[in-house]
């Protein structure tokens, strides 16, 4: 059976997920990457996608991808940025000029507002967009990455439609229990990736809650 093509990808030939984590590492990790121009990053998703699938089909869906990610595309080239499919509904942006993050801020805020995307019944498509700049915010990519979708987890959580910026989280004490072939798997992966076990698991814990918040 033939594989069935991806029209959203097909059609905005953004560059994809894994690259974008490879063109992040690359910034951050080239010689000088702090005394260049800032590196600032965005992510991007559509609010209630889920129910556009659910209550209009994928076709649908894939439509309104399309439409905000040509939406994206006019102001990542109107502003130096690189634009990509992260995966789903979730988009990016890499800024790397002459830029600060309060510009970035304001940039996605317009972005946000001029969209003008409808659902078949006429209801208004929204975005919610988190923010993260690098060295700033984080030094790893890894961490980069979480806090932006921190971000935008809470832009997500506060009613959704808005513009959020990275800001430095206050750790919040819970009693766990866990394997002890768990734990000793995460003491490996600390040691083996030079990352503390606390930020491993957030990152974890971030990623199963991205999972399951449509």
């Amino acid at each position: 059976m033939a594989e069935k093509k991806n029209v959203v990808n097909e059609t905005l030939n953004f560059k994809l997920g894994d690259q974008f984590e490879a063109d992040l590492t690359a910034l951050m990790e080239a010689e000088n990457a702090e005394g260049e121009d800032p590196i600032i990053i965005c992510l991007m998703d559509t609010d209630r996608f889920m129910h556009i699938n659910t209550d209009f089909g994928h076709e649908v869906g894939d439509k309104v991808l399309i439409d905000v990610g040509m939406h994206y595309k006019k102001y990542a080239d109107a502003n130096n940025a690189e634009v990509y499919r992260i995966g789903g509904d979730e988009f990016g942006f890499i800024f790397h000029t002459d830029i600060t993050k309060e510009e970035v801020f304001l940039l996605m805020n317009e972005m946000k507002n001029s969209l003008n995307v409808c659902e078949p019944d006429g209801k208004k498509v929204t975005i919610s967009i988190g923010i993260a700049e690098a060295f700033e915010d984080a030094t790893r990519v890894q961490e980069l990455v979480r806090k932006a979708d921190g971000a935008l987890a809470r832009v997500k959580c506060s009613g959704r439609d808005k513009v959020g910026l990275a800001r430095e989280e206050k750790m919040v004490p819970k009693t766990s229990h866990y394997t002890q072939a768990q734990l000793q798997s995460l003491t490996k992966l600390s040691k083996r990736e030079g990352i503390g076990e606390a930020i491993l698991l957030r990152e974890a814990l971030d990623m199963l809650l991205k999972k399951y918040d449509n």
